[in-house]
């Protein structure tokens, strides 16, 4: 074995060598299994996208767990693909076309079609490169795509059932446009922030008397020229008597009418507000209940339209508001303007403030198609981890809305409904129509708009599966086992994923869903591009390599809690890889000093029987740690066990066993030494797969990845008093961490005194036949024997008793003695200082309590502490 592990040679061999080997494949996919089947599918990551440091945690998660399956005898298949993106791949098309001097209009919808497939082909799989190193094992020959052919049809087969069974329908309706993007969103696609705003308060001249006026707060002047109504709460006395009057609209020559309605809340403002029926979604359903016009006064790109008059047609919204609240003060039609704290919804792509308008789209009726997937998670049939994110799914789906699928984009799956052109009638259909089912007609033309992306994503668990075709995939695989996703995604995909498998399969999609949080900087930051503060995997397993990235995001954190990340993490977490390669160097020095042998358990001595037993409750616990899907509790076990039992104790205590001069002890240590190694590589193979599939090829049995979970032969066929070897273990720790606080350096080989009259015979007994052991493992030159307490000597305490050193072994008594009256004469300064200060009324009598205080515990501390050194000081 080379000095370290050379990862940036090795990790493409290795990665290499397992698809080679088809290491990913399903059992069922080589030979006749009656193995449980477990799935994964992958979230797919946007074909715009570049790995970033959500995608190496989420990722890393879904390996690990379908790696520690797999080994385990399942029929392990990890779905993966990448999403066409609609909005964020038609920006990107469409920012390239710019930089040549090309409109998105000037090529019409082929002709763009034809650069977004290209730019498709050019990027769309980098993502896909970036997974491989990072060393995900996905069945990449089943590597979907979300606008691929399979995938088109199942999103065509599902629009038409949903729309013949009456749950897709076309109507006129208030969509949350971004002026950005110029398409509709999903209100799950709307982001809410509370931002510092304004409250306008505004003089609605009555008709009849313009001398008069009612006074109504809005937080958006600038859309008063769609007000179609003012509306107050019929039961505020304060405006009973003035319902069906009309106000002149400001600014301009319009009169619009006092409603009364139970939507206006009495305390907000005067009690009186605005109603613009095209541009608010409340105000719409109060437009309908009063049979109110709806006028729309924006332009797509959220500038005014010409209905808003000459002065304001084209402003933008910012522009505009800042003028009409300028023209009301000019008017003397502004009663005043209060700060507010406003709720604003930003396009979750880009950015952009949201703009309420009404349009026409189309929609997915979802209180029936909720239900299910309520049931679902409320009888456990669908379990959420960790548990409280249960409570956001079903918030959602409790107060769910019906959802906007509409998207006026041309990169997408365009929606398949098709309008006669002779009568209008609308035909939904797979494929176009021959002809029209009114009229007879046979020319159609095809609804302009695509399907919302995550139309597509809702169908992926078992669209992914062949479905709708009944194929060997979805009668094997399908539900899957697992989902691990982020929890940004919980309204966007995951329900609606349970909505649509409930409703297509009458299946839930998967039987458990595991959330992760989100990966921060060292300061708790998210990581964005905005602060500059973002780190790239690559750079990271460039440098550092993959198993210590994969190692670094699982370990020390809890599952669904967010990470805080850094390189400095990272290169200490690193410490583990470079402990696992130098104690399997230390093994390969024993395998070649020795002859391997076969293991006989009657054999085994009481260190190995003791590390077999820890080996098998971390193999337990580990187990136990994945059914409740707590991975990073999985990888800290394995960190205990790896780290502490088997490195810095059983490797060190059995050095006297695998160095004896007794040919047959050392064969026997040694090869029971490699069993366990081998078992420790499979152990860990699922988090670190590329050091430990390194670290097996030197066996020459195979790779790793193929073999079996780690088990320990002929653990229950002993039995062993594991408190005896516990106790030695604690004599070392303490033994180590009493040489470290004497400042022994630890190259220094000491002397350990044992008064036999200190112990008791039984633990005198174990000390005895482990004096080599613990001379081995607590860096002791020897062990000396004496009846009572030893005189010139220091002594520490442990589970076995009292032990000592000798003082000449551990210090130089001169040098202690002076160091130690330098730190007293100090002390005696700093407590001479402190005396005058408390004895001082002016300081105690003036000064804040918490100040006193703070000097009379210092002053405490240290009285203690001179005590305490004048107590080491007669020791000499």
């Amino acid at each position: 074995m080379d000095k370290t592990f050379n990862y940036q040679e090795k990790e493409q061999e290795i990665y290499k060598a397992w698809l080679e080997n088809g290491c990913f494949k399903p059992l069922s996919d080589k030979k006749e299994t009656s193995a449980k089947p477990y799935t994964i599918i992958m979230p797919p990551p946007n074909v715009t996208g570049q790995l970033h440091m959500g995608h190496a945690l989420n990722n890393t998660t879904q390996d690990f767990d379908i790696r520690y399956r797999r080994m385990n005898g399942f029929n392990t298949l990890w779905v993966p693909g990448t999403d066409h993106a609609s909005i964020a791949t038609e920006v990107k098309v469409i920012e390239k076309l710019k930089s040549e001097g090309i409109s998105k209009e000037s090529l019409g919808r082929e002709g763009f079609l034809k650069h977004a497939w290209a730019w498709k082909e050019q990027y769309g799989n980098r993502i896909v490169e970036q997974l491989k190193k990072l060393g995900c094992s996905c069945d990449w020959d089943r590597l979907a795509f979300t606008m691929d052919e399979d995938r088109a049809k199942s999103v065509l087969v599902m629009f038409k059932k949903l729309y013949d069974d009456k749950l897709i329908y076309q109507g006129n309706k208030i969509a949350n446009w971004c002026p950005c993007c110029k398409t509709a969103l999903s209100d799950a696609e709307v982001e809410h922030e509370e931002e510092n705003g304004s409250l306008w308060h505004i003089r609605y001249p009555f008709v009849d008397d313009e001398s008069k006026y009612l006074v109504l707060a809005t937080t958006r002047p600038e859309t008063l020229f769609g007000d179609q109504a003012v509306a107050v709460n019929p039961s505020d006395e304060r405006y009973k008597d003035i319902v069906g009057k009309m106000l002149k609209l400001p600014l301009t020559n319009k009169t619009i009418p006092i409603i009364a309605d139970e939507y206006v809340e009495k305390d907000f403002g005067t009690g009186v507000v605005k109603i613009t029926p095209a541009h608010d979604a409340n105000d719409f359903e109060v437009g309908l209940r009063h049979n109110l016009q709806v006028l729309k006064v924006f332009n797509d790109d959220g500038t005014l339209n010409e209905l808003c008059g000459e002065k304001y047609a084209n402003l933008d919204r910012d522009t505009a508001r800042e003028i009409v609240v300028n023209n009301l003060k000019t008017s003397n039609l502004l009663e005043k303007i209060e700060d507010y704290k406003v709720s604003k919804g930003r396009c979750y792509r880009c950015g952009t403030v949201i703009e309420p308008i009404i349009s026409k789209q189309w929609f997915v009726k979802m209180e029936s198609l909720a239900k299910p997937a309520i049931d679902a998670v409320l009888n456990g049939e669908l379990k959420i981890t960790p548990k409280r994110v249960e409570k956001i799914y079903l918030n959602w789906l409790y107060n769910i809305k019906d959802w906007c699928i509409s998207r006026q984009l041309w990169w997408g799956h365009r929606i398949p409904a098709y309008y006669c052109d002779n009568c209008g009638e609308i035909v939904v259909d797979i494929d176009s129509p021959k002809t029209c089912p009114k009229c007879g007609h046979n020319h159609f033309h095809q609804d302009e708009d695509v399907l919302d992306t995550w139309f597509s994503s809702a169908l992926w668990p078992f669209s992914t599966l062949g479905w709708p075709n009944e194929t060997e995939d979805l009668n094997k695989f399908f539900p899957t086992s697992t989902l691990i996703t982020g929890q940004d995604i919980i309204f966007f995909w995951v329900a609606r994923m349970v909505m649509m498998s409930k409703y297509a399969t009458g299946k839930i999609p998967f039987s458990n869903v595991v959330i992760n949080g989100i990966v921060r900087d060292d300061q708790n930051r998210k990581m964005s591009k905005s602060l500059g503060n973002g780190v790239d995997p690559l750079e990271l397993i460039a440098d550092f390599g993959t198993d210590a990235l994969r190692f670094s995001l699982l370990f020390g954190n809890g599952t669904g809690n967010d990470i805080r990340f850094s390189r400095e993490k990272l290169e200490d977490d690193r410490k583990f890889i470079n402990k696992v390669w130098n104690a399997s160097k230390f093994v390969e020095v024993c395998k070649d000093q020795a002859k391997l042998v076969e293991i006989d358990h009657n054999k085994f001595n009481e260190i190995e029987k003791w590390i077999i037993h820890k080996f098998d409750l971390a193999i337990k616990d580990v187990a136990k740690q994945f059914e409740t899907h707590d991975y990073c509790l999985a990888v800290k076990t394995m960190f205990d066990f790896v780290w502490d039992d088997f490195c810095d104790y059983y490797i060190e205590m059995i050095k006297p066993y695998v160095y004896n001069e007794n040919q047959d002890i050392r064969n026997h240590a040694t090869s029971v030494l490699i069993m366990l190694l081998k078992e420790l590589l499979k152990m860990l193979h699922p988090v670190i797969p590329f050091i430990t599939e390194e670290i097996y090829s030197n066996f020459g049995i195979g790779l790793l990845m193929d073999q079996n979970y780690a088990n320990v032969p002929n653990k229950d066929e002993y039995k062993v008093d594991f408190e005896n070897v516990e106790k030695l273990k604690n004599l070392i720790q303490k033994t180590r961490e009493f040489r470290k606080e004497m400042g022994v350096p630890i190259s220094k080989k000491v002397k350990l005194v044992v008064a036999e009259n200190k112990l008791d015979i039984n633990n005198l007994k174990l000390v005895k036949s482990t004096e080599a052991v613990i001379c081995k493992t607590a860096n002791i030159e020897s062990i000396v024997w004496v009846d009572s307490e030893p005189e010139n000597s220091v002594s520490y305490i442990c589970e076995l008793g009292q032990f000592y050193m000798f003082k000449n072994d551990v210090f130089d008594a001169e040098k202690e003695i002076l160091k130690l009256k330098k730190e007293l004469e100090k002390l005696n300064a700093d407590i001479e200082v402190l005396q005058v200060k408390l004895a001082n009324p002016n300081f105690v009598e003036k000064a804040p309590a918490n100040v006193v205080n703070a000097e009379r515990e210092r002053y405490e501390k240290s009285i203690a502490l001179k005590t305490t050194i004048e107590e080491k000081l007669k020791q000499f």
